[in-house]
């Protein structure tokens, strides 16, 4: 595998670093992930449904849906052990690739400003890694969770809906100011390195202070905004929650199914505004390592 990855680094040189290059890259193996990542987030899927089966299945004596539950369990161990064990070869090869290419085109930037850009670049294969997979695995199972609550009752996917547009629209009054604190914070990292080499205990003092004061805003406009964003999905839980038992005359096993797809959807809604978030930090980083000289 290494020798079908260093084959393939020479893409990079010469073409913008961004996560499309990288995509374009080596897309035999981020292909492989991704295809393991939905055979893992469709048997996901059903989890909860073989669940509420197999709840009332046990009840009236029949084990066939429990059997095939564990199925699916054992299912899940090996394709996501066997993801796991991949991703950390391949993308630790394009975590390499990345570096040196960066570090070509950037000979002659202060070490302060290669050093910092290096850690950035890393983010994007980061996010090719953890994000990318996670925000597809929340796209699928959020528009599962959607499907099958409408099965059960379509009330139940239209609340699903409404609160996923108030997640998206609180997210849109924030995403310029996100843009804005990590320029601003990367600016900053930028400089450590510089920082350490002067000695100066007040420079380094002034260095961490600002960087403290850049991650306070960021943290204080996600703490802020997530909590909005947290009213909108637990109000959606408690009303599905509600109308299952009260509503639906529904039986044991299905108002679990109806609950747990609740809870399925709010975790995976959640990631949406994680997702946007880092696309705003990741769209400063790729315009910060494409300038291949330091700004004066």
């Amino acid at each position: 595998m290494k020798a079908a990855l260093a084959r393939r680094s020479g893409l990079l040189q010469g073409k913008p670093l961004t996560l499309r290059e990288l995509m374009l890259a080596f897309w035999p193996q981020i292909t492989v992930t991704w295809v393991m990542t939905f055979l893992e987030v469709a048997l996901f899927a059903v989890v909860p449904l073989l669940i509420g089966f197999a709840i009332d299945g046990l009840m009236q004596g029949d084990y066939a849906a429990f059997y095939q539950l564990g199925f699916v369990f054992l299912a899940l161990i090996i394709i996501a052990t066997l993801r796991r064990l991949y991703d950390t070869r391949a993308y630790g090869i394009m975590r390499v690739e990345l570096g040196k290419a960066l570090v070509t085109r950037s000979a002659k930037m202060p070490v302060s400003r290669l050093n910092a850009r290096l850690t950035m670049g890393r983010e994007l294969v980061d996010f090719l890694e953890k994000e990318a997979p996670e925000s597809v695995t929340s796209i699928v199972r959020a528009t599962a969770a959607i499907a099958i609550l409408a099965s059960f009752h379509a009330n139940l996917a239209l609340a699903a809906l409404a609160s996923l547009i108030i997640t998206a629209l609180l997210y849109a009054f924030v995403h310029q100011r996100f843009f804005k604190l990590n320029r601003a914070l990367n600016a900053q990292s930028e400089k450590q390195v510089g920082v350490l080499e002067s000695r100066s205990l007040p420079r380094l003092g002034a260095h961490l202070l600002a960087l403290r004061k850049s991650e306070v805003r960021i943290s204080d406009t996600e703490g802020i905004i997530y909590g909005l964003i947290f009213v909108a999905l637990l109000g959606l839980q408690m009303f599905n929650l509600w109308f299952a038992t009260q509503g639906l005359g529904a039986s044991a096993g299905q108002v679990f199914s109806i609950v747990t797809y609740s809870w399925d959807f709010v975790e995976s809604a959640l990631v949406l505004p994680l997702t946007l978030q880092t696309f705003s930090r990741l769209s400063e980083i790729t315009g910060r390592i494409n300038q291949t000289e330091a700004p004066i």
